[in-house]
Parts: C-alpha cells; structure tokens; sequence
C-alpha cells in the first residue's frame, strides 16, 4: 500500500498563505499551475510540497517510526561531540532535540519551528522530563532566525522539500553555521521508485546538491544506511 507521509516539519506557509503570497517578486520563485501535493510555487525546478501542521503531531510521534525510518541508526550515525551546539530545524514535537540533548553533555539543542504550538510542546516535555539543554527557538517563513556563527550542526529531517522560501532559509543556515559547521540534510529518496512516498515529498541527491549549492554549502557525503532516506552532509564552501 502506498503510504502516504508529508512531514510535519512546519518552516512552511499554509496553503490559504500561499494563494495569499502569489505576487511574490522575488527571482528565486515561480508561481504556476499546482500539481494535487504541491503548492504550485517552484524553486530551481522543483515544486514545494504541501505541509501538515501541528494537528499532526501524532504522525511523528508514532511508536513505529522508528521501526519504520530507523531513526535509531540517524542519531548513531550523526557523529556529534559532546560539546556541539545542534539545531533541529523545524523541530516539530522535538523527536530528534531530545534524544540528540542526551548526548550533548556541554553542548545544547536549539530547537527550530515556525509554529508556536510546537514549541509550547517542546517546552512542556522539558519540564516534564527535566531536560534543560534545549531552547525554542521561533523561526519565520524565510529565516531560521539562528544567531550568527553560533552552531556546529543542523539537521534537517524530512522538512526541508516543504519549505516556502528554501533559498532564503538555507541563507540564513549558512550564517548561523561556525566555519567548521555542517548540515545534515535527510530526505527520502527521490530516485527510488520503491520508496513509497509520494514525488514531492521526495528529492533526489542531485536536486539537494543543486540547491544547497545555490547557497555557498558543499556536498561532503551521501549515506544510505536507512531504509528510505538519504543522509546528506554538507559544508560551507
């Protein structure tokens, strides 16, 4: 059965928004005709996915996921020191902040939404399981609002297909990257037709390369250890 997932990652207009926002100017974008999952606004190509909101919370959180996506092995895998600085950009219900603030013994998560009630989320779960190496931070449709040289890693799980202003959002990554930072970028993979994802909701190595290069940050590796996803890094050019 084909499944059906749109990520709950929400650095992204609501599609209302986006009827609102088809005057944009900016060259980067194109506005045309919509195919059924996108929004009908285009960056280097490609066309941006639609986005569920906070009412899917539940989707992230589902006791399979991590059978399903093996998420267990993205954090092993994620090679972090414990003193880094970690953004988790478009944090949604905070899956990845809190298990990646456990390994962070001086280091903390900065957690990154555009919703404030996925925060408020993250918040209450703080109190509740006395994590105190997060903070929330509330993004806009075009900045992460990251302080500037100030981290060491942003992870990006399966949201960075749905964001609106991809172009000035990975500006503002690339500003908020230390010189030595880097971007984990997971998507699931846009060249397998066996990965049962719908198109937009997808992208292939070629595209990220593309667009992460649009935006001074080189390809270091592509791992597919995971089931479904790509696992690709990059670095400041």
């Amino acid at each position: 059965m084909i499944i059906t997932i749109v990520a709950i990652l929400t650095l992204v207009l609501a599609p209302a928004q986006m009827e609102a926002d088809t005057s944009d100017k900016d060259a980067y974008y194109q506005v045309g005709e919509a195919s059924r999952d996108g929004i009908g606004k285009f960056y280097m190509g490609r066309e941006i996915s639609h986005v569920m909101g906070h009412l899917g919370a539940g989707w992230l959180e589902r006791p399979r996921r991590e059978r399903e996506e093996r998420t267990d092995l993205l954090l092993q895998n994620l090679s972090l020191k414990p003193t880094d600085n970690v953004v988790d950009l478009g944090a949604g219900t905070g899956y990845f902040s809190f298990p990646i603030a456990r390994l962070l013994t001086d280091g903390k998560v900065l957690a990154v939404d555009i919703e404030h009630k996925m925060l408020r989320l993250i918040e209450k779960r703080k109190s509740v399981e006395g994590v105190e190496n997060i903070d929330t931070l509330l993004a806009s449709e075009r900045s992460p609002n990251i302080p500037t040289a100030s981290v060491d890693v942003v992870l990006l799980v399966d949201a960075y297909h749905e964001f609106s202003f991809p172009r000035d959002v990975m500006t503002g990554v690339v500003k908020g990257l230390k010189s030595s930072g880097r971007v984990v970028l997971v998507e699931y993979r846009g060249e397998d037709n066996n990965v049962p994802i719908k198109r937009l909701h997808k992208m292939t190595q070629h595209q990220a390369k593309k667009e992460m290069s649009a935006v001074g940050l080189q390809w270091l590796r592509t791992d597919d250890y995971l089931p479904q996803q790509h696992v690709m890094t990059f670095i400041k050019q």
